[in-house]
């Protein structure tokens, strides 16, 4: 496999991506839809509670709301063990509230509304910074861990150029797709930092076990043997966690496929940046005189 030599073909496809996802933001933005599909968490809302009266299903509570307000992903959630049910929407006007409160009355004979009313977002701007402060941190930490464990700080930037792509793919997944953006976004993102790094860590480990034997002018070789001694393995620990997560994404309700699908994404590009990608950015950090 010669990985390094075509590493700017594979570049290039995380480019591409990442560009389609800055283009989808730019569209949206200007299209009045916000570059991502904020959900009440962080912009705050309506929320409702009805007691619906009868048994009833999530998704049909959802149809109703999406057919009213145009919203795609409201939060619709059953209150466990009776017929009452919870809803958290984009914030609506008068008009609609009533609407809305009309056509669930219309659909369910004996519903009630018990309340509609404002609510503030739950993920404050200090949340959100301290989001922010906690991957930053992360990151910091495992430069430090990888530049000493292999005596190499370009081993450390790369491994961390390498998180920064599947943070950016993956924001890009958001912004293509309209996934909400809630508290599950910042789960994600610090579920793929973690998750990503450890086949990197595998990849640089065999580099360095295969340092003796290939001469200093043989860095591109050793690296593309290291990446296909390991591919084996990481190949299949990435299919192993997209069985399960493509099983929830497949069984699991909304709320759930808004969390399980980027991360599916997430993983798949934490797969592709440690075979494709750290170990040619490593590379080309490297002094010329050891790749000649």
């Amino acid at each position: 496999m010669k990985i390094v030599e075509n590493r700017l073909k594979f570049f290039a496809v995380s480019i591409v991506i990442i560009l389609a996802g800055m283009v989808f933001m730019i569209v949206n933005a200007s299209g009045g839809k916000g570059i991502f599909n904020f959900d009440v968490e962080f912009t705050g809302g309506t929320a409702m509670s009805i007691n619906v009266g009868e048994d009833f299903s999530n998704d049909d509570i959802t149809a109703i709301i999406t057919e009213v307000t145009g919203q795609k992903s409201p939060q619709v959630q059953r209150v466990v063990g009776t017929n009452n049910v919870s809803v958290k929407m984009q914030s609506i006007d008068a008009q609609t509230r009533t609407e809305l409160s009309e056509t669930i009355l219309a659909k369910y004979k004996n519903a009630s509304i018990d309340s509609i009313q404002d609510v503030s977002a739950t993920v404050s701007q200090e949340m959100q910074l301290t989001a922010i402060k906690a991957v930053l941190i992360a990151c910091i930490c495992m430069l430090i861990y990888i530049s000493i464990r292999f005596k190499d700080f370009r081993a450390g930037g790369s491994a961390i150029i390498a998180l920064l792509h599947d943070v950016l793919v993956v924001i890009a997944c958001y912004a293509i797709l309209r996934i909400p953006v809630n508290n599950a976004f910042i789960a994600v993102l610090l579920t793929i930092l973690g998750y990503s790094i450890n086949s990197t860590i595998v990849i640089f480990d065999r580099i360095r076990e295969n340092g003796s034997k290939f001469r200093k002018h043989q860095t591109a070789e050793k690296i593309n043997k290291s990446i296909s001694q390991t591919l084996g393995r990481c190949v299949n620990t990435t299919l192993t966690t997209l069985f399960t997560i493509g099983a929830i994404y497949v069984l699991g309700v909304q709320s759930i496929k808004d969390f399980s699908l980027p991360m599916i994404v997430g993983i798949i590009a934490g797969a592709y940046s440690s075979i494709f990608i750290s170990g040619s950015i490593w590379y080309m950090l490297l002094p010329k005189s050891e790749k000649e």
